[in-house]
């Protein structure tokens, strides 16, 4: 045989080889899918402090996205408030990572959140480098652009309209950085905001389109936000809603709550009409975002997007509207301020679904970097949300059980609320594990007692809560890969005479 037959022969040998010996793990082949498969787009809506008992007012949504996708029936945030919650949307990260605890520029804002350099990666950037065209519309961090020039855009943003000032609130009468163009607008009903967003939304919709460009959408309304504008054409709605008087609303006994609680008198007549008032108002400003998110999947059905589309449905944080005698806001971990609504649904998302897994807003940034086929970076605490909606029941699967709560002590100008103290929490699929600084404690059977009006934390076993402290203690400096790792191993179960081994 000739030199050359031989050198023939070597190389077809190899190279059938190389068929048949993998050289990539799985997210290398998805990847490799992505690049001859058109890549998804995602549309992110939030909204901004909607609880989850005020979602059943948006019938939209609920037809259009969770009827037709999965529902995270046991989602929750970190921090309940709007900048941390922001931030870790963006980051896939714990407040102790991103180190926005408040709304104050000095542990928090979109000044802190900019003078630490941490809008360089996002999942707008990481989406960005992907290929993808991004626009961020409405509201962005509070604060922005304080510290950085009026007409600054952050990076990985390819289309951009956000009020500067916090000048959104209102809903009128606000000034949008455009693309590096400041644009005011006036009281005219055009000019109300949340249409304004729901507009460039769908004009940014169909430039992608045209342009056969998968796209990140990230649309942030500030509905229902107090002071809760309604659309002109929706302020004679809801006008004899009442707040839900559940067993926790205007607490009768809260003798086991933390002494910040235990302080405040019962709510009177005067301020529950309040509550119903403000109730009445969020209800009216929620309108125009569910009239907007059906008239985005109407135009993402024009332009023949819709069946590519990933659509994710969530709010910020909660909202409590007079449980445990606490007059309207956000910041604790009650179910009200933490456990939020999310919705999603898109190609290969089953139809109607609910999944129980406890998941969270540290998981939305890994969800949709598994979407567009992106490495995540090391920093990253959550994990993706897909293999949820993809996993085979007759599997072992091996998910999160506790999802770290924590909160700062945070007094707002102008505030007449109580001063929670600073906290740090366990939530699991069952149980709420609360810490204060001062040492109380507080422990709630979600399922024996969803309202949390009975404190198990001086009850139980004194074992069961060393066994959730220790876990705390072990979750609050995780960071990346470990807080995966962490939150693995299953809490006891917090009922009472439980028999402890």
């Amino acid at each position: 045989m000739s030199g050359l037959l031989k050198l023939k022969l070597v190389f077809c040998l190899s190279f059938c080889l190389m068929l048949f010996i993998p050289t990539t793990n799985s997210s290398q082949i998805v990847r490799a899918n992505l690049t001859r498969e058109k890549p998804p787009n995602i549309l992110l809506i939030l909204t901004d402090d909607l609880d989850l008992a005020a979602a059943k007012y948006l019938p939209r949504v609920q037809s259009l996205i969770k009827d037709r996708g999965v529902n995270f029936s046991n989602y929750v945030v970190n921090i309940s408030l709007c900048c941390p919650a922001r931030a870790t949307i963006l980051r896939g990260q714990y407040a102790h990572n991103t180190k926005i605890y408040t709304n104050r520029q000095i542990d928090g804002s979109f000044i802190h959140f900019y003078r630490q350099g941490l809008e360089k990666s996002t999942i707008a950037t990481w989406l960005e480098k992907r290929g993808y065209k991004t626009a961020f519309l409405g509201k962005y961090l509070n604060g922005y652009p304080r510290r950085a020039s009026k007409t600054y855009v952050p990076p990985g943003w390819e289309t951009w309209a956000s009020p500067i000032y916090d000048s959104g609130y209102l809903e009128y009468n606000y000034t949008l950085n455009e693309n590096g163009r400041l644009v005011s607008y006036g009281d005219r009903p055009e000019d109300y905001s949340a249409d304004v967003y729901t507009n460039k939304a769908r004009q940014f919709i169909t430039e992608a389109a045209a342009a056969e460009r998968p796209f990140f959408l990230y649309l942030s309304y500030f509905a229902p936000h107090q002071p809760a504008i309604a659309a002109p054409r929706h302020r004679n709605l809801f006008t004899a809603a009442t707040a839900p008087r559940t067993t926790s609303f205007n607490e009768l006994d809260v003798t086991d709550k933390p002494e910040y609680i235990k302080n405040l008198p019962p709510l009177d007549r005067r301020q529950q009409n309040q509550i119903d008032r403000l109730y009445q108002r969020r209800l009216r400003s929620l309108q125009a975002v569910d009239e907007g998110v059906a008239a985005t999947i109407d135009t993402l059905k024009a332009n023949n997007q819709l069946d590519n589309t990933y659509i994710i449905f969530s709010s910020d944080n909660g909202f409590h509207l007079g449980q445990h005698r606490l007059p309207p806001n956000k910041e604790t971990a009650y179910e009200e301020d933490i456990h939020l609504p999310l919705y999603i649904r898109g190609p290969h998302v089953p139809v109607s679904k609910t999944i129980e897994e406890l998941v969270g807003n540290i998981d939305l940034a890994p969800t949709f970097a598994e979407l567009a086929g992106i490495d995540l970076p090391r920093f990253v605490d959550g994990r993706s949300l897909v293999r949820l909606w993809k996993k085979n029941t007759n599997q072992n699967f091996i998910w999160r059980q506790a999802y770290l709560l924590q909160h700062r002590q945070n007094r707002q100008r102008h505030s007449t609320a109580p001063l929670i103290p600073s906290y740090q929490g366990l939530r699991t699929a069952d149980c709420t594990y609360v810490r204060y600084e001062n040492g109380e404690q507080e422990l709630y059977n979600l399922k024996q007692d969803p309202q949390q009006v009975n404190n198990l934390a001086n009850k139980v076993h004194p074992h069961i809560i060393a066994v959730y402290a220790h876990r705390l203690q072990s979750l609050i400096n995780c960071r990346g890969k470990s807080c995966r790792r962490k939150d693995l191993k299953p809490l006891p179960n917090c009922e009472l005479n439980k028999t402890v081994s």
